[in-house]
C-alpha cells in the first residue's frame, strides 16, 4: 500500500512539475507577445528629424519680441544683433510619429567628431510648443539674449566668422517617450545664406541602433 501512495504522490508532483512548466512556457510566450505589440505601437509613433529638401516652401519664423526671419527649405538663418542671436532651421520629419521638441544646444567645433551624446543637462528648454507632423516640414527656433555668456560670445564668433554652426536639438514623441537628439550642421552658403545637413543620431530612452 505504501508503494501505491508513493507512486502517487510522484505522479501528481510530476503533473504539477509539467503543469508549472506549461505555465511558464505560456507566461513567457506571452511577455514577448506583449514585448512584440507594445515594440511595434511604438514604432508607429517614432520621429526622426532630418533637414528639409531645398525644394521646401519657406517658412516665416517670428520670436517672440517680434522678430521674424523667412527660412527656406533646406537651410538655417544665423542673424547676430548687439542684444540677441536668432537661430532657425528648417526640418521634416521622416518618422512615423509625431516630434515635439524639448530643446536646444550649440556645440563647440571641437565637439564635432565626437560621438558621445551630450548631457541632457546642456540643453536650453524650448519657450514655446514646437511640432512636426511625420512626413511633415516645420521649424526650430532658438535665441540667445544674454551677451554675457560665454555661449553668447562663441554663437556670435562664428556666425561672424562664417564657420560651420553645430545644432543639438532635442526631442521625442507626442506622449513624452523615445527621446532622441539630433546633430545638425549649418554651413556657410556663398550667398551669404547657411546650409542645413545632419551627422548623427543619438537615442535618450533605447538603445543606439550602432
Amino acid at each position: 500500500m505504501n508503494d501505491w501512495v508513493i507512486v502517487s504522490s510522484l505522479a501528481t508532483a510530476g503533473g504539477t512539475l509539467v503543469l508549472a512548466v506549461a505555465t511558464f512556457s505560456s507566461v513567457r510566450s506571452a511577455n514577448r507577445s506583449a514585448r512584440v505589440a507594445e515594440e511595434s505601437l511604438l514604432s508607429g509613433m517614432r520621429p526622426l528629424l532630418f533637414p528639409s529638401r531645398a525644394e521646401d516652401a519657406p517658412i516665416k519664423v517670428t520670436f517672440i519680441d517680434e522678430h521674424h526671419v523667412v527660412l527656406p527649405g533646406g537651410s538655417g538663418t544665423a542673424e547676430v544683433t548687439d542684444d540677441a542671436i536668432y537661430l532657425t532651421m528648417s526640418v521634416r520629419n521622416v518618422g512615423s510619429g509625431v516630434a515635439v521638441l524639448h530643446g536646444w544646444r550649440t556645440a563647440t567645433p571641437e565637439e564635432a567628431g565626437n560621438h558621445d551624446r551630450p548631457s541632457l543637462d546642456s540643453f536650453h528648454r524650448l519657450t514655446r510648443d514646437l511640432f512636426v507632423a511625420s512626413g511633415d516640414v516645420s521649424f526650430w527656433q532658438g535665441v540667445y539674449r544674454d551677451p554675457t555668456l560665454p555661449e553668447f560670445a562663441e554663437a556670435r564668433e562664428r556666425i561672424n566668422e562664417r564657420e560651420r554652426f553645430i545644432v543639438d536639438l532635442l526631442y521625442g514623441d507626442y506622449s513624452g517617450g523615445q527621446r532622441m537628439i539630433s546633430r545638425f550642421f549649418l554651413l556657410p552658403r556663398s550667398d551669404g545664406g547657411w546650409m542645413a545637413i545632419v551627422g548623427r543620431h543619438w537615442n535618450v530612452d533605447r538603445p543606439d541602433p550602432r
